[in-house]
């Protein structure tokens, strides 16, 4: 005869192998939809490597680049029953926006941040600093499934005026413990300059970081900081000089050195209709334009050295990415950027700066910047032809990430 106690260990028995069945059908799922082969039909292709494909196919198996070609597809995606295919319509499609430097980090409005960076068109941010642990823990979020967002490459933060070169070491170690792989962005003096004790800190940094494999990122905002930072074997600058002109030589000696850079261009120009609809010029942080640009200092005059010294370093051959940097809304801030882009550069190099070339400043070449077989498969389409004009980077429909349909506004 059955007691109350065996009852009730029967009731939780139970209810712990319907709550394990519920959990195991769940992963089925997402197992399944990660595993979902995908085929995109009828669509202008911008392979992101010079190639333009008018009215290609694309082929996505395992999260993966499985063809790219004109016409249709040559073969079916996998297996018959489970095939997904999106009509293009004439839509273009291009790999996924790349923000190299954000400043992100978990929190309450973290659902609604990510979701609206993947509405922009945006599949991979290498976050800009802030604390590892907020970092990391954003990224397992998403990585859980819990949140939707792009793929989060985590970062963290030292300042080298709090730090001795011994205590510095220390940091760089401790974010290698944490499978950190990028430091945040690392303030250098830009006028006059830095100061001794700060490249002897960041001599230190730069050495413990490769014993390690972490990637050194400094934020180096004038011709001065970014020479100082070359000469300390840094090999990723987060920012142009937006002090003064970047002269010919120091861009070749950068590009000589190898080190790679990101734009930021939009830094120091005047915004509109994203903090209010008043027609009042803003800076990014929504105050007064030029007023609130570092205390007012030139009053505006780094508008103008952005796009002309991200050309200089272009034309000198340094590998030059693409960045934001504002915490404002991500469509406004994609848009204020390809605004100012377009002052200096073409249709044509905006797709190598955003694509290959930001890949490579994040280090994944291999797996994203282009839409080539064996590449991660993401990528957007976009109602309108790209290469006609940047108003038409503005108007994402579908985002694939990994394989996966994480928006679709069709």
């Amino acid at each position: 005869m059955l007691t109350e106690e065996s009852n009730l260990y029967i009731i939780i028995g139970m209810q712990q192998y319907t709550l394990a069945k519920l959990a195991c059908l769940t992963l089925g799922a997402i197992a399944s939809l990660s595993a979902q082969d995908l085929t995109i039909t009828n669509a202008r292709i911008i392979v992101a490597n010079g190639t333009v494909i008018e009215h290609g196919s694309i082929v996505v198996r395992a999260g993966k680049i499985a063809s790219v070609e004109p016409g249709g597809p040559a073969a079916a995606s996998g297996r018959e029953t489970n095939i997904k295919t999106i009509d293009a319509k004439g839509m273009t499609a291009m790999p996924g926006f790349i923000d190299a430097h954000k400043h992100i980090n978990t929190g309450p409005d973290e659902k609604a941040q990510m979701q609206a960076l993947l509405e922009a068109g945006y599949t991979t941010i290498l976050s800009g600093g802030g604390p590892a642990d907020g970092n990391i823990t954003l990224r397992d979020h998403i990585e859980k499934g819990l949140i939707n967002g792009p793929r989060i490459i985590p970062s963290g933060s030292l300042r080298l005026n709090q730090n001795t070169p011994d205590t510095a070491r220390a940091e760089i170690r401790k974010m290698a413990a944490q499978g950190i792989k990028f430091t945040g962005e690392i303030g250098l003096t830009p006028e006059p300059g830095p100061t001794e004790k700060e490249k002897e800190v960041l001599r230190a940094v730069v050495d413990e970081a490769k014993k390690v494999g972490i990637l050194v990122q400094v934020h180096a905002v004038s011709s001065p900081a970014m020479v100082a930072a070359v000469d300390a074997g840094v090999p990723l600058l987060v920012h142009l000089p937006n002090k003064d002109w970047v002269s010919r030589e120091d861009a070749k000696k950068v590009a000589a050195a190898g080190v790679k850079v990101l734009a930021t261009i939009g830094f120091g120009a005047p915004v509109f209709g994203v903090f209010a609809d008043d027609n009042k010029p803003r800076f990014r942080n929504g105050k007064p334009w030029p007023e609130s640009i570092d205390g007012g200092v030139r009053l505006g005059e780094e508008a103008g050295y952005m796009p002309v010294n991200a050309r200089t370093v272009w034309d000198a051959g340094v590998v030059l990415g693409y960045c934001t940097d504002t915490t404002y809304e991500p469509k406004a801030g994609l848009e204020h950027e390809l605004k100012s882009f377009n002052l200096m550069f073409s249709m044509q190099d905006l797709i190598k700066l955003m694509g290959p070339n930001t890949a490579s400043y994040i280090q994944m070449s291999d797996q994203l910047g282009t839409l080539e077989p064996g590449k991660l498969a993401d990528l957007i389409l976009l109602d309108g032809n790209p290469l006609e004009g940047y108003w038409n980077w503005l108007k994402t429909k579908v985002v694939v990430k990994g394989g996966v349909i994480v928006v679709d506004k069709r």
